[in-house]
């Protein structure tokens, strides 16, 4: 911020054109174009230039037009230390850099945010801002909408974006209209990397372990040869015989195909390679190999061409050993439903690339970007334990192979006008499709008999399911500024977008069944491969059987459309206050359309939801003191419910073995916002902000799990209300050592922290309904909701530290890393039980990394260490002192290596 006194003269305009030098020096140089003068030399010259004498010869002579010298005042410049993106922003906001990556030597950007103050990560993919679950928070990449390729979740999973292929993040935490309506706890948007300042070529190579994977004994099964890179070779696709009888439009039993045909279609699946769980003695290190590329080259008059081009390959494999526990407490005496020990191998492998093209000519620039990502996860597991609802004790093992991917294209352009960009035009186009395929998940179910475990797939059964999801996104938008010709500092800001979400989703389940009665005693005990053998088909000791559909809805179709438009004013109210007053307007339409998957007719349900929404947002920066300001933001934003969680069909979450059904009579979460801010920069680099925040929500979305019919399931419901407040604290440093060294010249001491506490309310009074999936009417609410119970997904306490060395010069960075997430509701336990809590606990981190060079050729080293402490994943019950370990496991510390070198 700049304030100039009523009269100025040559000394004045000097100073300050001195003040813009000094600024536009640090800046790259783009000839002729204002569009390099930074934020803060700009709000001086354009002072100045309103402040001087009209005559430009008086200003030469130092004279004003009276012929008398003129009488100099002071000029004061606001915000020193203050960073270009907190500078530019009136939002309440943090911003992850290219170095912080660096830095933290985070992989990709859901483990970079869980460092942001107020951020946890869930799952290590899905981003919780200020203890509000992801359905609060959404994703963006330069601005445009993200395809989701999860099926119980239309937000998309961030652990897919490597940190390569990104050249920052900004998390805001107060709204702007300029976003999506859809806002609770912030948006994540993405920035991908651009035009490089200068051509490179760099190559980085990799390995690490994990101390509960690497060497140790672990399970697999086979697969085809090509499953370490990710991709299946063709042995996964589903058998063409079992196409064509799917093809026919009716159910794969008996009752519609011969005997002969079943035998055929049986005998069709992969077998003994997708069948036979193995036990590996030692599980293989981890590797990953990356490479990236820029050219960048001037095109004449003011223009620039550049094309940045990144390519990265990882594999890792992590096995967890842990329980599984569901139980029952009647009053307070603890009944267990099943008790089991599991053991479960993972082996990740991530193929990811972006290729981008940028051109600049003047004020305007263009640029290309298209993002590819494709991630697979093979695992083995097998659980056995007593099973008291069944009455025996019991193993099932699973072989499972998920394959997502995502492909995404994105055109956008800035052009700037006028001689201070008086006018500037901002467009974006994308188009991009996530998908997930799930080929050949299998299951098998054994008793034990006498010590022997016996499959007689009767008692006991088996399955296999092919599934798939597929999401495509296409957007666009346009954004116009135009700084407005009056005395004041005043910026009008209008824009619209539109959305076109689509997604459709299917399941086809069979089993192995015993033709007439349980199996003979000897198959009984058969090794699966002979179990399933076309031997055992042929002679009809088993039969093939499509159970698809048995409960719910086996497909659905989904859409979202979101009309968008905004209008937003921002300016100086006094010299010192700034202000940002805007109001958007969405329309939307959504629909969740259940049909089934043999005749493909829609099944009948709710209406879609269409909701046209005015949501305003103001935001006031007050410059207290030199780097120092005070922020106030208030708003109204909305939360849609995700498809699946609205689509009544069966789906089984690989890592909890929970069944989940989504709920038709979801409807739209309707927030109020308020934030508060003081923010100190008392260096460079350095600052000190506290917060404090109040949101109040109508209709939250919570998960609540269920049992019926001998079967746990979890599904959704709107809560009637809900509020959540805290605080919310942010510190970074750097400190000199207090001693002189050869060995320490140059380095420096570097601390950054940061705490949130939040506290949250769930309401439901006596006369408030819900409407639970499975209910014809609304049922009174605490019947599902607790009245007075914490927010579902929220944690008291959010604490991250950083703890670290620098030296610019000599290329060290090593950082001791700290993160703690206290305990959350994870999901609403049934009717009269407790609820599922999560307890993320204490994490620690070590990262290194040292620049060396032979010859000219840099050649940077990378360590890292992470969970230190060896934290434990749980969750659990708990009532009168007695716990149920629904979900218990060890991850182990991982370690990992780095070489990489540029040319």
């Amino acid at each position: 911020m700049t304030r100039l006194p009523s009269r100025s003269g040559l000394s004045v305009a000097i100073t300050a054109l001195l003040t813009c030098q000094s600024a536009w020096a640090q800046q790259p140089e783009s000839p002729g174009s204002a569009a390099s003068v930074p934020p803060q030399a700009t709000i001086v010259y354009a002072t100045v230039a309103q402040a001087a004498p009209a005559s430009a010869a008086q200003q030469a002579t130092g004279e004003t037009g009276a012929g008398q010298p003129a009488q100099l005042d002071a000029v004061e410049v606001r915000g020193e230390y203050i960073p270009e993106p907190m500078l530019q922003t009136a939002e309440v906001a943090s911003f992850i850099t290219r170095e912080d990556f660096e830095r933290t030597g985070d992989g990709d950007a859901a483990e970079a945010l869980q460092r942001v103050s107020g951020v946890s990560i869930v799952g290590d993919k899905f981003v919780y801002v200020r203890g509000l679950g992801e359905r609060y928070s959404s994703a963006l990449l330069n601005g445009s909408p993200l395809p989701s390729p999860e099926p119980l979740q239309r937000v998309v999973p961030l652990d897919l974006f490597p940190a390569e292929v990104l050249q920052g993040m900004t998390v805001q935490k107060t709204y702007s209209v300029k976003y999506p309506g859809e806002f609770g706890g912030g948006v994540v948007d993405l920035q991908s990397l651009t035009i490089p300042d200068e051509p490179f070529l760099k190559f980085s190579i990799g390995g690490g372990g994990n101390s509960a994977t690497t060497g140790e004994r672990g399970l697999t099964y086979y697969g085809s040869e090509d499953d370490w890179s990710g991709y299946d070779d063709g042995t996964r696709k589903m058998p063409r015989e079992l196409q064509n009888a799917i093809a026919t439009g009716q159910r794969v039993d008996l009752g519609n195909f011969s005997r002969e045909d079943i035998r055929r279609i049986g005998r069709s699946f992969q077998n003994a390679n997708l069948n036979v769980l193995q036990e590996k003695d030692s599980i293989d290190p981890d590797a990953n190999v990356g490479f990236s590329a820029g050219y960048s080259a001037e095109m004449g008059d003011d223009a620039r061409m550049g094309v940045i081009a990144v390519a990265g390959f990882e594999n890792e494999w992590r096995t967890r050993f842990g329980d599984q526990e569901q139980g029952f407490f009647v009053g307070d005496v603890l009944e267990y439903d099943s008790d089991y020990e599991f053991l479960s191998t993972q082996n990740n492998a991530r193929v990811n690339a972006l290729l981008g093209f940028g051109y600049e000519w003047g004020r305007h620039r263009i640029g290309l970007t298209t993002l590819y990502v494709h991630d697979t996860i093979k695992e083995a597991r097998s659980r056995a334990g007593v099973d008291n609802l069944a009455g025996f004790e019991a193993r099932d093992d699973y072989t499972e192979w998920f394959e997502r991917e995502m492909l995404n294209h994105q055109i956008n352009g800035s052009h700037a006008f006028g001689e201070y960009d008086d006018l500037k035009v901002e467009w974006r186009a994308a188009v991009a499709r996530a998908t997930r395929d799930v080929p050949y998940e299998k299951g098998i179910r054994y008793e034990n008999v006498d010590g022997y475990w016996a499959h007689d797939a009767s008692r006991v059964q088996n399955y296999t399911r092919f599934s798939a999801v597929e999401d495509e996104v296409a957007s666009g938008g346009v954004d116009l500024t135009w700084r407005l010709p009056v005395d004041r500092d005043l910026t009008l800001s209008t824009g619209a977008s539109y959305m076109d979400n689509d997604r459709g989703a299917w399941s086809r389940e069979f089993r192995f069944l015993a033709l007439d009665g349980p199996l003979p005693f000897y198959n009984r005990y058969q090794r699966p491969d002979y179990l399933f053998s076309d031997y055992n088909l042929s002679q009809d000791l088993l039969r093939l059987r499509e159970t698809t559909g048995s409960f719910g809805a086996a497909a659905y179709d989904a859409t979202l459309k979101v009309l968008g438009a905004y209008a937003q004013l921002d300016g100086e109210i006094t010299s010192n206050l700034r202000a940002t007053l805007g109001v958007r307007y969405e329309d939307a339409t959504q629909a969740v359309h259940p049909y089934d998957i043999f005749t493909g007719v829609r099944q009948p349900g709710p209406e879609p939801l269409r909701n046209d929404y005015f949501l305003p947002a103001l935001t006031l920066t007050w410059n207290i003191a030199e780097n120092r300001q005070l922020r106030f933001g208030a708003s109204q934003t909305i939360a849609r419910p995700q498809f699946r969680e609205m689509a009544p069909q069966q789906y089984t979450d690989p890592d909890s073995d929970r069944l989940f059904t989504g709920n038709p009579y979801l409807v739209d979460g309707e927030l109020t916002n308020f934030d508060a801010r003081y923010e100190w920069f008392f260096g460079s680099g350095e600052y000190f902000t506290a917060g404090v925040f109040y949101k109040m929500i109508d209709n939250p979305i919570e998960s609540n799990v269920n049992f019926a019919g001998g079967t746990t399931f979890q599904s959704f419901l709107n809560a009637p209300e809900a509020t959540v407040y805290g605080a919310e604290l942010e510190f970074k440093k750097y400190f000199d050592a207090g001693f002189q060294a050869d060995w320490w010249t140059g380095n420096r001491l570097y601390l950054a922290t940061n705490y949130t506490w939040t506290d949250s309310e769930v309401n439901a009074d006596e006369d408030d309904t819900v409407q639970p999936y499975g209910f014809a009417t609304p049922v009174a609410a605490r019947l599902f909701v607790r009245d007075g119970s914490v927010l579902q997904g929220q944690s008291e306490h959010i604490a991250n530290l950083q703890f670290g060395i620098e030296n610019e010069d000599t290329g060290l960075q090593a950082t001791l890393i700290a993160n703690y997430v206290s305990e959350r509701v994870s999901a609403r336990g049934r009717p009269g039980q407790p609820d599922y809590m999560e307890e993320p606990g204490v994490t620690m981190d070590f990262v290194l990394r040292k620049t060396m060079r032979f010859g000219e050729r840099p050649v940077t080293f990378g360590f890292a260490a992470r969970n230190l402490l060896d934290t434990e994943f749980h969750e659990y019950q708990e009532r009168a002192g007695q716990k149920v370990n629904v979900l218990r496991y060890e991850p182990g510390v991982s370690y990992s290596v780095s070489l990489s070198t540029e040319f």
